[in-house]
């Protein structure tokens, strides 16, 4: 019996500590990782399949860049699938489809999904 009771007391512990995961990640920043080769000067994303890109994203870094391996705090962002359009310092502008998106986690962006690229 007095198992038992650990027991349930063990996995009523367990539950409390995960039962509000949804309400702390609300809490953090969506954030972008830039892991391409290159510096991102330009990041504007849009519904999945729209052409109804937002702000540039990079205008909320203190230097308006995302260097390789930095992360951006995104914002009007919510959780969904997103097309991105993705401009770098020799003015090339890229694409990136159907990036998964999740409020206040990290999305990444890599050279393989860079599609579509012009200057």
């Amino acid at each position: 019996m007095r198992r038992l009771t650990l027991a349930a007391a063990s996995l009523l512990v367990f539950a409390a500590a995960f039962a509000d995961a949804p309400a702390r990640a609300a809490g953090k920043p969506t954030r972008f990782w830039n892991l391409t080769s290159s510096t991102v000067t330009e990041l504007r994303l849009a519904p999945a399949g729209t052409q109804e890109f937002g702000e540039n994203q990079c205008l909320n870094d203190k230097d308006a860049e995302v260097e390789h391996d930095e992360r951006l705090k995104v914002t009007g962002v919510e959780t969904g699938q997103y097309d991105a359009r993705i401009g770098f310092p020799d003015g090339r502008v890229c694409a990136a489809k159907n990036l998964p998106v999740e409020a206040g986690q990290v999305f990444s962006v890599e050279d393989k999904d860079l599609v579509d690229c012009s200057k």
